[in-house]
């Protein structure tokens, strides 16, 4: 029987990093066990690789004071390290909470950590809204950012100086790291991993972990962007639904500023503040997220999910999904439809 051997490791990326996952009561749960978890199979998937072998990383859980921290859920965390700029940590992950204001408002501390170890520090990430702390202590200050789509316009307005990209699942400027929401930190932490240890090594942990190495698309595909009661004006928002019941007409700009009794250049510029997208982005996003649903929920031939979603053809769904998510809708089927499929007329 020939036995197979996990593909070998350099040794020069041999070396143990250690990791500090900053937390603070209300952190969000998930998005410190996430990556702990991912570096946890790392270290599993070392110790296979190589007998004797110092784990990949070491990872604590830092705060302003040592002792259980609590979450947004049930569960606390221990934290063993206390934050100190004369014991920083080869990288340190800032996670997120549901409330940031108030996270904000009682961490001045960590924000004053933040602006004075980020000069020193090899790695610097943030989580979700995790990225309010780095904003804060001014260390994004002309990079691009990303956070949860819900607070990226919020971090934004808050931080004129930060490029925020609030499409991205996460993104890397030099040291800095930053990644949307939750499950996001999963991403970003393979991301390391696949820095730190090669590919072979992320593609392991990933796998072991039903995990996308690369995840496709950015994350307006989880949001819920379209929905119309987000829009604060009424005029807005009914056109919204109007829309939403009318995209098999070929609807242009002039014919929903007409209907919005609006000049076609007042309203480009109204929708545009209002919805965050432009009116003719706004109809190919609601097209794109009803095929989403068909392709993920009823088991349909392609071309009937294109016209039911209201696209011209299905190669211009096609075109779309590939613009969106790099991907074809056929590959979109078969990574999240779910398990047995309704069969339809």
């Amino acid at each position: 029987m020939t036995s197979i051997l996990p593909p070998a490791i350099d040794a020069s990326t041999a070396r143990t990093r250690t990791v500090d996952i900053v937390v603070y009561p209300g952190f969000k749960a998930v998005e410190a066990i996430g990556p702990m978890s991912v570096f946890e199979y790392a270290n599993l998937h070392l110790a296979r690789s190589g007998q004797g072998r110092a784990p990949g990383y070491d990872v604590r859980i830092a705060s302003t004071r040592l002792g259980p921290v609590r979450s947004d859920t049930l569960m606390s965390l221990e934290a063993t390290k206390v934050l100190h700029t004369l014991a920083l940590p080869h990288s340190a992950i800032v996670v997120g909470a549901r409330h940031i204001e108030a996270a904000l408002a009682d961490g001045a501390a960590i924000v004053d950590w933040v602006a004075a170890a980020c000069p020193r520090i090899e790695r610097l990430a943030s989580l979700c809204s995790g990225a309010f702390f780095l904003a804060a202590a001014g260390v994004l200050d002309g990079r691009r950012a990303t956070t949860h789509w819900s607070v990226a316009a919020r971090l934004q307005a808050a931080y004129p100086a930060i490029a925020v990209e609030a499409d991205a699942i996460f993104i890397r400027d030099g040291k800095l790291w930053t990644s949307a929401g939750v499950t996001a930190g999963m991403d970003l932490a393979l991301a390391l991993v696949e820095e730190d240890f090669g590919r072979d090594l992320a593609l392991e942990v990933a796998t072991e972990m039903v995990l996308y190495l690369k995840r496709p698309g950015g994350q307006s595909q989880f949001s819920s962007y379209l929905k119309s009661e987000r829009t604060a004006r009424p005029t807005i928002r009914e056109l919204q639904n109007w829309i939403l019941d009318n995209l098999h007409q070929r609807l242009t700009t002039a014919q929903l500023a007409a209907r919005a009794m609006m000049s076609e250049r007042h309203f480009a510029r109204v929708f545009q503040q209002e919805v965050g997208l432009s009116a003719q982005e706004f109809i190919e996003a609601s097209r794109f997220e009803r095929a989403t649903h068909l392709l993920a929920d009823v088991a349909l031939p392609l071309k009937t999910v294109a016209a039911r979603a209201c696209f011209s053809d299905e190669a211009h769904m096609r075109r779309v999904f590939m613009k969106k998510l790099g991907i074809a809708p056929k590959i979109y089927r078969e990574r999240f439809a779910t398990t047995g499929l309704d069969s339809a007329a």
